[in-house]
């Protein structure tokens, strides 16, 4: 069988290693003559999966003891909601910073449950750029201040944390989250889907501090509540067990490959390789800031858009996967999360030079 390189923006790639190891335990799970699949949440085999992912999520982040991580269903997008629902009455007001498509549902999203106050939004610069927090419009009281570290349709990401003062900082860090040490300290939540860095669908880590757990309004669903969810282990109801499963082998994969700062290495270093390519081409363009330029997911057009579907039909044959922009930008686009490697960034740029060899 012949794996094909997978550069798609999630769900995406998955180790090699995790999945040899998937398809060795699938239907026995360590000589209980069961799968992962089958097996009760409760039990005792799968509460040890449970245990040990958070273990080695909080030694992968350093995560401080004051904080809670959950393991929860619904994705990132349904934290959009739970945010807002735990953090603010209906007549607080919420700070957001507008950097692009996921920003703007998070927005929506916040605006059927509180007021708020869109504090910077990259709209003049196309959503290619971030404001300098200088020129942001805080709310001194707001409950918090929501912010999208990276996004992925764009390809627009922080390279630094905003300073919030008192005001809790909640961050989405789904296509970032394992790519490089953070300073959770730093934040009062954080969430994260688990379909880009950490492993299938199905599954959304939270990580709140405690100090914020217990704000949740009146009738918020308990599944959607921080601290039902956390008082129950993250079981209030069934758990998408298999995907946190998986979960945890990634954890452990990146445990093995060195840790977070082994990922920030590989990954600063595909990153640069990638960017100097398009650079350096006539072909090719990247339009995000250089400032702002992802590690993640790199972006770029092709000068003439006719050649756009050459471009995709070529990659196919070449075995690239994945390439296409997303359906509202067009366009092209890597994601090179901790999955792929570096010669696959390199088998990108070569296929991308040979394509403008006989197109440019």
């Amino acid at each position: 069988m012949s794996r094909v390189l997978n550069f798609s923006a999630g769900p995406a790639a998955l180790p090699v290693e995790v999945l040899e190891q998937v398809r060795e335990e699938l239907l026995d799970w360590h000589g209980i003559g069961a799968s992962v699949m089958e097996i009760s949440h409760r039990g005792k085999a799968f509460l040890g999966i449970a245990q040990q992912a958070e273990l080695d999520l909080r030694e992968l982040l350093s995560i401080p003891a004051n904080y809670k991580v959950l393991f929860l269903q619904g994705g990132a997008t349904a934290q959009f909601a739970a945010v807002p629902l735990n953090l603010s009455l209906r007549e607080a007001t919420a700070d957001y910073v507008n950097t692009g498509a996921w920003s703007k549902k998070a927005v929506a999203e916040a605006r059927k449950y509180c007021s708020v106050n869109v504090a910077a939004d990259a709209a003049d610069s196309k959503y290619f750029s971030i404001p300098s927090q200088a020129k942001w419009k805080l709310t001194p009281s707001a409950a918090y201040l929501h912010y999208t570290p990276n996004e992925t349709i764009s390809g627009v990401e922080f390279h630094w944390v905003p300073e919030t003062g008192d005001v809790p900082l909640v961050a989405d860090f789904s296509s970032t989250i394992l790519s490089r040490p953070i300073d959770v300290s730093r934040f009062g939540v954080i969430y994260a889907g688990a379909q880009k860095n950490m492993g299938p669908p199905g599954l959304v880590v939270v990580i709140v501090r405690d100090d914020l757990l217990g704000r949740a309004r009146a009738h918020v669903p308990a599944v959607m509540d921080w601290r039902a969810m956390a008082a129950d282990g993250s079981m209030y109801n069934t758990p998408a067990s298999f995907s946190w499963y998986v979960a945890g082998l990634v954890f452990q994969w990146i445990k093995r490959q060195g840790g977070v700062a082994a990922m920030e290495k590989l990954n600063r270093a595909k990153a640069q390789t990638l960017y100097a390519a398009i650079d350096g081409s006539t072909l090719y363009r990247n339009p995000v800031d250089p400032a702002c330029r992802s590690w993640m997911n790199v972006t770029f057009t092709l000068a003439r858009a006719e050649l756009d579907a050459d471009f995709l039909e070529g990659a196919k044959g070449a075995g690239l996967m994945g390439l296409a922009g997303h359906r509202s930008v067009g366009g092209m686009r890597a994601s090179i999360y901790n999955a792929m490697t570096l010669s696959g960034v390199e088998a990108l740029i070569g296929y991308m030079r040979d394509f403008e060899r006989r197109h440019g």
